[in-house]
């Protein structure tokens, strides 16, 4: 992917070095619930009261992380792709909508930080709040990707970050609280299908990025697809239980499987057509 020496964003927010601490809380009549429950169902009290009077919170700093940093090549790669989902996007608000497009934020950190979604954490990977408008990326992620994913390549991370923010576009749209709305009212395997149609929906807005930042900046070398591709599909539900040495079990699956996520960010790739990518219509076995 042709990105170096190209304007980055400005909407990354740098958390990496953050220290956290821990804050006690105050036990109320919400805490007295939990630890009732907790000897109801043959827990320790001492171990329930421990995590709830003892929360990680991100020691506050002002402006960015300063440092020797060896990962400054991968931070100036997610600013200018980061620039390049604003640009797009900006251009598909207006062709579209005649308006702006609300651009999110992006948070570098490293180990734990907090977002308005609660804490973020290495090992949930990489997500978008949308009570912030955020989306919140440790880097350790993309070394990952290539060690455990075996999905190498700068336009396989380029697809990752997309992504999130194909989850900004869908929040931006409402679409993100109505599926919230509609799960809470759902089975377990029900709820769990209708975030597959909305992961699927964001690979499909990453698709849709990537054929119009081509259009505009002839960003793509050989092989680069083949990255995005690979990259898709290792995240698929199937294929992350099958590396977990589990069954795959349908029901569970909360993103889609290889196929699918390979298809839809294909069909965003393809059209271009930011209306096109309705993965709710679609009949679940047909996805």
């Amino acid at each position: 992917m042709k990105w170096q020496n190209r304007e980055g964003s400005r909407n990354v927010e740098d958390h990496r070095g953050r220290r956290m601490r821990r804050i006690g809380g105050g036990i109320g009549i919400g805490t007295v619930l939990l630890l009732l429950l907790g000897l109801f169902l043959g827990q320790n009290p001492m171990s329930i009261l421990n995590q709830i009077q003892t929360q990680p919170v991100p020691e506050t700093s002002s402006g960015n992380y300063q440092a020797d940093d060896v990962d400054k090549p991968l931070v100036d790669f997610v600013s200018v792709v980061l620039k390049d989902n604003e640009d797009v996007w900006n251009k598909l608000f207006r062709e579209n909508y005649g308006k702006d497009y609300p651009e999110p934020k992006l948070v570098l950190y490293s180990g734990m930080d907090r977002s308005g979604c609660g804490v973020a954490q290495t090992a949930t990977g990489p997500f978008y709040c949308p009570a912030d408008q955020k989306v919140y990326l440790d880097l350790s992620f993309f070394r990952e990707m290539k060690s455990r994913f075996h999905a190498p390549g700068d336009f396989a991370m380029a697809y990752v970050i997309s992504h999130e923010v194909g989850h900004h576009i869908q929040n931006l749209f409402g679409i993100t609280d109505k599926v919230a709305r509609q799960r809470s009212r759902m089975s377990k395997r029900d709820g769990n299908r209708l975030s597959v149609r909305l992961e699927l929906q964001a690979d499909y807005l990453a698709g849709v990025w990537a054929h119009h930042d081509q259009k505009m900046k002839n960003i793509l070398e050989e092989g680069d697809l083949e990255e995005a591709i690979r990259a898709a599909a290792s995240v698929g539900d199937d294929r992350i239980q099958k590396s977990a040495g589990s069954y795959v079990i349908p029901d569970a699956f909360t993103h889609g499987t290889s196929k699918q996520r390979v298809r839809w960010f294909t069909k965003g790739l393809r059209s271009g057509d930011m209306n096109g990518g309705d993965t709710f219509s679609v009949p679940y076995n047909q996805l």
